[in-house]
């Protein structure tokens, strides 16, 4: 009997361990797709900043990345989350304020993805391109940017992996993610099978992401 009801509070535990972690999950998700939804663009943007023939839009972007990618996330988080109310007095709610820092951050490394790859272009190829009659937007859109994808895929894919677990650092803003979930209950149990569990769900999201990455670069194989 006393066998019985233990296993029915175990079970009961478990289901309630299962239910918060998926539900943290769905959090890490967001944070994941945001950041990814709001950087992507935004590189691009700092990238042709970066690659300006002004010099003032240069530098000032050189100086912006050097101080992103040279600072940790952490400490950008804290930043981002604690220092609009004191210097501006408008203050912005825990979760947007990560995910503000992860899109500012991670827009700051896919920029020099994007950089590396634009580069790596041979100069042979626009100047063909203005031979033909293409204009610098179609010269960019039609023959440069297929080439760039293809040769980016893997940096990206690196850095997007990377993403996945750096998820885990908005908790230092007590966002109730994946990993803060796990330290929760861990702690509440007095059991490490809450981050063995936050270990597996992030293996399989970061095996996905792989998957994905994996299945566009065969996709592109034709751009040799």
């Amino acid at each position: 009997m006393l066998e019985a009801v233990t296993a029915y509070f175990t079970r009961i535990k478990i289901d309630k361990l299962l239910v918060a972690m998926f539900r943290s999950t769905g959090v890490s998700l967001e944070v994941f797709f945001l950041t990814l939804l709001f950087s992507l663009p935004l590189a691009l943007l700092i990238c042709f900043g970066r690659m300006s023939k002004v010099k003032v839009v240069a530098k000032v972007t050189n100086v912006f990345m050097l101080i992103i990618r040279g600072t940790p996330l952490m400490l950008q988080l804290i930043f981002v989350y604690f220092a609009p109310p004191t210097l501006f007095h408008v203050g912005l709610d825990r979760f947007t304020a990560a995910i503000v820092a992860m899109v500012v951050n991670y827009a700051a490394y896919f920029a020099e993805i994007y950089r590396g790859g634009i580069q790596a272009v041979p100069v042979g190829q626009y100047e063909a391109s203005k031979v033909l009659g293409f204009t610098k937007t179609q010269t960019f859109s039609r023959i440069v940017l297929p080439q760039v994808v293809k040769r980016i895929i893997p940096a990206m894919g690196n850095e997007v992996i990377t993403l996945v677990k750096d998820t885990a650092l908005v908790q230092v803003l007590g966002v109730a993610e994946l990993f803060h979930v796990a330290q929760t209950q861990s702690g509440r149990l007095v059991s490490v099978m809450p981050l063995f569990i936050a270990g597996v769900f992030y293996f399989i999201m970061n095996w996905v992401v792989s998957k994905i990455f994996d299945v566009m670069e065969k996709k592109l194989d034709y751009y040799k």
